[in-house]
């Protein structure tokens, strides 16, 4: 386990690493998950294996710090994840990102340009979300005050979630799982759409096949957005078929469609 300070009171990101040739791949977590956890079958796939490969806790989740202070937005997020891969020495990464660690990796690609050369997007957020009650995910947890789900919400999105969800949500705390998701589904400014729209860097978005056709997928293809189906799986496609996954995940680090 690897880690660098990334705020001024000296919190900590924490990853785990594989040795391989440059440049690195890193590998972005959604809410209430962590990278290791999600992605190190990926990582060592064959398609997939060979590339120094960064799985990445973002502040508040996983093995990383879980600072109070912390505001948890999307741009917060991709300053902390900046600021780690800064001091991992990495620039020009190759970024595989799952839903809110998508809409994360598209603001990191805005802000940091030289550290993001491709991105790879795995069913990520891309357009701010209606706030509805006793719903799992953002959109559920954004429903409550921050003092509501401290003083006893985070129990009723426990029993929500499902035992798998559970199992790395509780690593997350409290109060960076609540801003994390009223951030997520309340987007940025521009929309993290807008913002991949306009990236000049390789793009692709993968998708659950059964979800049919993606919201708006005409004008990311127009603006070189490669938009990729992945059958028989759900919203956690690495985990749902791991097989499918490492392809379309290997075609699309290869493709130049920018």
């Amino acid at each position: 386990m690897r880690s660098a300070i990334v705020t001024p009171e000296e919190d900590r990101i924490r990853w785990a690493e594989l040795p391989g040739a440059e440049p690195a791949r890193v590998y972005v977590h959604g809410l209430g998950a962590t990278a290791p956890a999600y992605f190190a079958a990926s990582a060592v796939h064959p398609l997939l294996a060979g590339r120094r490969s960064l799985l990445i806790d973002l502040l508040g989740h996983g093995h990383s710090d879980r600072p109070e202070h912390f505001s948890y937005t999307l741009e917060a997020h991709a300053d902390a994840l900046a600021a780690a891969l800064d001091s991992a020495g990495v620039a020009g990464a190759e970024l595989i990102a799952h839903s809110m660690g998508g809409a994360v990796a598209i603001v990191l690609a805005h802000r940091h340009p030289r550290l993001v050369s491709r991105l790879v997007l795995v069913d990520a957020n891309l357009d701010p979300v209606p706030v509805v009650p006793r719903t799992p995910g953002s959109s559920g947890i954004a429903s409550y005050t921050e003092e509501e789900f401290l003083a006893g919400g985070w129990a009723e999105v426990r029993d929500r979630v499902g035992a798998h969800w559970w199992s790395t949500m509780r690593l997350a705390g409290r109060t960076a799982l609540y801003r994390s998701a009223v951030h997520l589904a309340a987007g940025t400014t521009p929309t993290m759409r807008e913002l991949l729209l306009e990236l000049k860097i390789p793009r692709s978005y993968l998708l659950p096949e059964a979800d049919g056709p993606l919201a708006g997928a005409e004008a990311l293809r127009a603006a070189g957005v490669d938009v990729v189906p992945v059958p028989d799986c759900g919203h956690n496609i690495m985990l749902d078929n791991p097989e499918a996954f490492a392809r379309a995940t290997a075609d699309a680090l290869v493709r130049d469609n920018s």
